[in-house]
């Protein structure tokens, strides 16, 4: 199977998804999850139409960015870890950062975004599941962050993120989803940039879509299985 084909069939689930909860499939973001493929896999994807990337890894993904610094088309997601020694090459080449859990990274993104940048969007990571192992906020602290954020003029708070714990039931991944849908919707209320829920990966996008999602992070179903010793 190709990338190309890899791409049709991961916007093929994505329609049926929407279609049998009736929502239209125009409405959710495909983000090809680009971490430690090489740039030719990213040129496939973009010969087959694909034209936003997320990328877990700073250097890995300035270096790509640049790699592809003659394409206007192209919107590139930062959705790993950050630490806050790495913040000023997020906010200088990335479009979209999703993984905001701490006043002190917006600050730093806030301050180090170029002045000939448009601001840098942002999501708030919500940890739905309440793992140790996981970053991201908890519900209760989700208000006072965003309030924060939407203070900062370089900043655009635009949503929520979240990466809860792998379930194989279709039912209980739709729980976790559901609890970020109910939250994603308040701020909405008081938040007229917010647009964005990003979740939902290769394995529990469709229950995602059902609960509201309107962005899925895909990455094996697009590129095939990682690879972690380049």
């Amino acid at each position: 199977m190709t990338i190309q084909n890899n791409l049709s069939d991961v916007i093929a689930r994505i329609n049926l998804a929407a279609t049998e909860c009736h929502r239209s499939p125009q409405d959710i973001t495909l983000l090809a999850v680009s971490k430690t493929k090489p740039c030719e896999a990213i040129l496939e994807a973009i010969d087959a139409g694909q034209r936003q990337f997320g990328e877990n890894y700073v250097q890995e993904g300035v270096e790509k960015i640049q790699f592809f610094s003659d394409r206007t088309d192209l919107i590139w997601h930062f959705i790993g870890p950050l630490q806050s020694n790495k913040s000023r090459l997020v906010s200088e080449h990335f479009d979209w950062f999703h993984t905001l859990d701490r006043e002190k990274i917006a600050q730093r993104l806030n301050d180090q975004r170029p002045n000939d940048k448009a601001p840098l969007n942002v999501l708030i990571q919500i940890n739905i599941s309440d793992e140790n192992s996981k970053s991201g906020i908890k519900l209760e602290a989700l208000d006072s962050l965003a309030k924060q954020v939407s203070l900062m003029p370089n900043l655009v708070l635009r949503g929520l993120m979240t990466i809860p714990a792998p379930e194989a039931e279709y039912e209980r991944q739709c729980d976790a989803f559901r609890k970020m849908e109910h939250a994603f919707k308040q701020l909405q209320t008081n938040y007229p940039t917010v647009d964005t829920l990003s979740m939902g990966m290769t394995d529990d996008m469709s229950a995602a879509i059902h609960c509201g999602s309107t962005l899925v992070r895909i990455g094996t179903a697009i590129f095939g299985a990682r690879q972690y010793d380049q």
